[in-house]
């Protein structure tokens, strides 16, 4: 692992500190004083997992798995129960799900790389745009913002001092335009000037969940016209801090809007960061780039390897 990679696992790590330090406090106070597994303990350890968000379905594989090993061995110290618990749950959760997406400054399927951003209003949509947009600015790529959220006010605003930030050019309209004109004029413009990835905020709500759904699938045909295969990628936006209402929201979205992947943001805010490894368990959808801060650079790619090592507190392990 390079500096680069260590400094971005650093940061996973700060941003996940509220999660890592209440799973080891907890974790650590049911193994003190214990050689043994037992069903309270079991039962301690599933209301844990339960509790960082972890999700029902793996915590119970982690329950069963460690039930099964406790067959095999013994124990001799709280240290030892300890380190085989961490163990079992770190080879659990990275069996759940995919690996990382590519990195910004690998070849692109497509050019212009046409990718829509949906999710509800507070979600960190609109951020998560413009550190999409700064990621791929820097690692070469040219790219194009689609201010297509002309429903809310200061919307167009709020999304112009972070595409300032990013470095990275805008087209939008004033509030009340048809954010699907917004779009095509968006895609236009990338491939007159030979952008690589044009990427679309869109209305988090407007006046109800079929008028929203409605606009979204507008704002897909009205790409499609100028590029048949857009959009290439649709990324659901979901607040981590929100925990299983997440795994909800996803739900209920994913019934209207085919989601390609996940931006779970605000994991530094929370002390449930178990709910990115519920959500791509329980959605079948793979998280793709994680929140772990407030600055433009604090978005990352979702390594499920790199996650749980800083979760636990464990050594990263090299891609």
């Amino acid at each position: 692992m390079g500096f680069f990679d260590k400094f971005k696992f650093t940061k996973l790590k700060e941003g996940l500190e509220k999660t890592r330090d209440t799973l080891r406090e907890k974790l650590s106070v049911i193994t003190k004083g214990k050689t043994e597994i037992d069903d309270e303990f079991l039962e301690e350890l599933e209301t844990i997992l339960v509790g960082a968000d972890v999700g029902v379905e793996t915590t119970l594989g982690i329950v069963d798995a460690i039930t099964e090993r406790a067959k095999k061995e013994t124990y001799h110290s709280e240290g030892e129960l300890n380190k085989m618990l961490m163990e079992e749950i770190q080879q659990m959760l990275e069996e759940t799900g995919e690996d990382h997406p590519l990195d910004f400054d690998a070849s692109l399927p497509a050019k212009p790389y046409v990718i829509l951003i949906v999710g509800v209003n507070g979600a960190g949509k609109t951020t998560s745009v413009a550190k999409l947009a700064h990621n791929y600015d820097k690692a070469g790529k040219k790219v194009i913002i689609a201010a297509a959220d002309t429903f809310r006010a200061a919307a167009y605003e709020q999304l112009q001092i972070w595409a300032d930030r990013a470095g990275v050019p805008m087209i939008g309209q004033a509030q009340g335009s048809d954010p699907a004109s917004v779009v095509y004029d968006a895609v236009s413009a990338a491939v007159s000037r030979n952008a690589d990835v044009v990427l679309v905020d869109t209305a988090g709500r407007l006046h109800n969940k079929s008028h929203l759904m409605e606009e979204l699938a507008k704002i897909m045909r009205v790409a499609k016209k100028r590029i048949p295969e857009a959009p290439h990628e649709v990324l659901l936006v979901l607040d981590g801090t929100t925990g299983q209402n997440a795994v909800q929201q996803a739900r209920e979205f994913t019934k209207f809007v085919h989601v390609t992947g996940l931006v779970v943001t605000k994991l530094d805010g929370t002390s449930k960061g178990g709910i990115v490894l519920s959500i791509s368990r329980e959605l079948k959808l793979p998280v793709k780039y994680i929140g772990v801060g407030e600055k433009i650079d604090d978005l990352q790619l979702f390594d499920r390897a790199e996650f749980v090592a800083a979760l636990l507190g464990r050594e990263s392990k090299s891609r």
